[in-house]
């Protein structure tokens, strides 16, 4: 929890306006203060862009309550979700054109932050306090992402068939998980579970060997090519598959919650960007950005229904899995050769600075 010298160093930021720029720890942090300070600087998921109107969306990233608005331009504006007068929670309240009203005094607060009308004291000063917390804010991939602390190198993960004309987007639902975002990543971009988790989808139980492959370091993470028999076709399509095709999966991961997923079908792409963004220590919020280039005319929700039973199928695994905590420590674990995309997560989160036992 934030002792009252980070409440008060909190309270003399806002009058730079804008973020801050070493943030202070939210309320019941649940994160290890350097665990938080090196993940709050980096861009997450917290809305779908069709949630986001001119009436306040509530959101939770890092233990940190945001609120999510829309200004008469069309244009995002995100901010903690407070009104530092009395701490009524600006998601409460309604926007006017491009100011947005607390629902508590009528205080008003235009795109920037400032307060710019305190109903109950029309012609007074207002005190440059009386100002919200504004965060970064953005969209993409028909998601709105928030950064919570200002970090100019920080960068959105790239997915740029998103905007090719070419492809079908598709935007599953959201997964809530009870479970440390790290867990998810490493289980999505684990080879040697198909067998045994995904057999009610697309896994095949008499095909359980990992042929070898390869994993490259890039400056936001690693690339790992994975060329096995395995279909990615479903259970009750198997019989598509071209005899001896074999199946490319690329895992591009852009620490330190995100990987994309290519598979190469026998007659285009599949494009999964599967992005774990962490409400708190141990409770995700999933989202799952989906783009094809072929069977642009097959029926959607055939395409949603089996991602969310596969994404289930994870869920059930990760959610028990015991430490809740991804270890760092790479002896904290057992290791075969298939789990070398895990190791190398693993050491790509440790080099961001997160601690050993690192609890998101």
């Amino acid at each position: 929890m934030a002792n009252n010298s980070s409440v008060l160093a909190s309270a003399a930021s806002l009058a730079s306006g804008g973020q801050s720029l070493s943030g202070s720890l939210p309320r019941d942090c649940t994160f290890t203060p350097s665990d938080w300070h090196a993940l709050s600087r980096h861009w997450y998921p917290v809305a779908f862009s069709h949630e986001v109107t001119d009436k306040p969306y509530a959101a939770k990233l890092l233990d940190e309550r945001v609120v999510l608005y829309r200004i008469s331009d069309g244009s995002i504006r995100a901010a903690k979700d407070i009104c530092y007068h009395r701490g009524a929670p600006m998601s409460m309240g309604w926007v006017q054109g491009d100011e947005i009203v607390c629902a508590y005094h009528g205080l008003r607060y235009n795109e920037k932050g400032q307060c710019v009308c305190i109903p109950a004291h029309p012609k007074g000063a207002i005190s440059p306090r009386l100002r919200l917390h504004m965060l970064g804010a953005q969209e993409a991939f028909g998601l709105v992402w928030v950064q919570l602390v200002e970090d100019a190198q920080a960068q959105l993960p790239v997915m740029e068939e998103w905007d090719d004309p070419d492809y079908l987007q598709v935007l599953p639902n959201s997964v809530p998980m009870e479970a440390a975002a790290g867990r998810q990543i490493e289980g999505f971009l684990d080879v040697s579970h198909f067998s045994f988790v995904h057999v009610a989808t697309f896994g095949e139980p008499e095909n359980t060997e990992v042929p070898d492959y390869k994993v490259t370091q890039t400056t936001r993470g690693f690339v790992a090519d994975y060329i096995s028999s395995v279909s990615n076709y479903s259970v009750g399509f198997k019989h598509l598959n071209p005899p001896g095709f074999l199946w490319h999966r690329r895992f591009e991961t852009f620490l330190p919650f995100t990987a994309k997923l290519t598979v190469t079908f026998p007659n285009g792409k599949l494009h999964i960007l599967n992005t774990a963004s962490p409400v708190s220590a141990r409770k995700t919020k999933l989202f799952v950005p989906i783009c094809r280039n072929f069977d642009k005319d097959a029926p959607l929700q055939a395409t949603l229904d089996f991602n969310h039973q596969v994404f289930a199928e994870d869920q059930a695994i990760v959610e028990q899995q015991y430490p809740e905590d991804l270890p760092l420590d790479l002896q904290a674990e057992a290791h075969f050769p298939a789990d070398r995309s895990s190791i190398a997560y693993r050491k790509g989160l440790a080099a961001m600075g997160l601690g050993r036992s690192f609890t998101a």
